[in-house]
């Protein structure tokens, strides 16, 4: 029986996650019958273009999903869902978003890939909005009221009609990943001179991986293996594709970024494609992504320990690479353990330019960065173990790391500082 007939069936009492991927045009009334305990709601894949009127019956709801449908309106019902904290209505139709429609926990907000032209002011009410994913859609301005969004954290506006930001969107205090590309705002663009690789040239072997932006297989080119990711050319949860590609051209080399050696031209389905320097099989992620709970911060192994001269070993490597990355205007946007590679001897690779966003000189993006940074290092320091001569040395580090994630944005330091703070504080322990 599946799972629509178990629900009809009256099989599913109790249960407190619920997907439901079945072509579905209205909604099963019968998930009302769950209110008591369900709190995980998965609708995504459907034909679904509304929710019934007394839908905040799902009183313990956190959690729901209706991406790929046919919403064109953000139902307003939601704003009266009393538990819900994480909304997800990715790849719809939607053009309108109801003033009322924000349940009053929400911390998670996904609406890329729609038609929204514009929010209501309402939105400035969620105050506990840590994570907002806007990209894909025909935004031109941002609400005033969102300035009182101070636990947004994460922002994805790529891929919109912005000419423009407002100052305060760069002053909020928590914000550490942002995601910009694709806008009037900047016509930065990668360089032209990068080296152009046939496809012809190439001889795909088998996938290593695949993300949100594209896949990655093993290839031989010139009797040499590289990495070869060709872009899928949807909207991603960051942005756009070219996009990505864009700033890992621009971004050049640097022995801490997972670099590029060339962009591919002559694909036979016309995608874009860039060959990359294969990693080391040695390197494995840092971290896992964030998960449900954690919202914006990465989940580590629960045994994950580090010795204090690895964890300023990775710091050191990755505010050179910031920094280099910011001396071509260009922010990660995405700096997080999940998007760094470590082999055993402590060495470290950032990658994943998904979100990555090309800034103007009077704009500072990298103080933005710096908290993100800040973020990560007070994750490593939580899983050090050190030893009682290192006391001292923790201590200034710990106080570094504060002033990475300082309020007052224009008052944190810049990678350069960092790196020599931290430069200074390896050769005196």
């Amino acid at each position: 029986m599946d799972t629509l007939s178990k629900l009809r069936a009256g099989g599913l009492t109790g249960s407190t996650r619920l997907d439901l991927r079945c072509g579905l045009v209205e909604f099963p009334r019968e998930i009302l019958n769950l209110a008591d305990t369900l709190e995980i709601l998965d609708l995504s894949g459907n034909r679904l273009s509304e929710l019934p009127d007394d839908f905040a019956r799902l009183r313990k709801l956190k959690i729901l999903f209706c991406s790929d449908n046919d919403f064109r309106h953000l139902p307003a019902v939601l704003g009266d869902c009393p538990a819900l904290e994480m909304v997800g209505f990715k790849a719809n139709r939607i053009e309108t978003v109801d003033a009322g429609s924000f349940p009053p926990l929400l911390r998670w907000l996904i609406l890329t890939d729609n038609r929204i032209g514009t929010l209501p002011g309402s939105i400035g009410r969620c105050v506990r909005l840590q994570k907002l994913m806007l990209a894909g859609n025909r935004l031109e301005r941002l609400p005033e009221e969102m300035a009182a969004c101070v636990n947004l954290e994460l922002i994805r506006l790529s891929a919109n009609r912005f000419s423009e930001f407002p100052e305060w969107l760069f002053e909020l205090p928590r914000l550490s990943w942002l995601a910009l590309a694709g806008n009037p705002w900047s016509e930065i663009s990668a360089p032209e001179e990068m080296l152009e690789i046939a496809w012809t040239e190439l001889h795909a072997e088998e996938q290593l991986g695949e993300g949100a932006s594209g896949v990655i297989h093993r290839a031989r080119w010139k009797e040499r293996s590289v990495a070869v990711k060709i872009f899928k050319g949807a909207m991603t949860s960051d942005g756009l594709p070219e996009q990505e590609m864009a700033a890992c051209l621009a971004a050049g080399s640097h022995p801490n970024l997972i670099g590029v050696l060339g962009k591919i031209s002559n694909h036979p389905d016309g995608r874009n494609g860039l060959v990359m320097p294969l990693v080391d099989a040695g390197f494995v992620n840092l971290a896992g992504p964030p998960d449900f709970e954690t919202c914006t911060r990465d989940v580590y192994a629960a045994d994950r320990r580090f010795r204090l001269a690895e964890v300023l070993r990775k710091m050191l490597a990755l505010a050179s690479a910031a920094r280099h990355l910011h001396e071509r205007g260009i922010a990660h946007g995405d700096f997080y353990a999940h998007n760094i590679l470590r082999n055993a001897d402590g060495e470290c690779l950032l990658g994943d330019f998904g979100a990555a966003s090309f800034y103007p000189p009077e704009v500072d993006l990298e103080r933005i960065e710096v908290r993100a940074f800040g973020c990560l290092f007070e994750e490593l320091l939580l899983h050090v173990d050190f030893e009682a001569d290192e006391r001292d040395a923790m201590a200034k580090i710990w106080e570094l790391q504060g002033r990475c994630v300082w309020q007052v944005v224009r008052e944190r330091p810049g990678f350069d500082e960092i790196w020599s703070c931290l430069e200074t504080i390896r050769s005196k322990s």
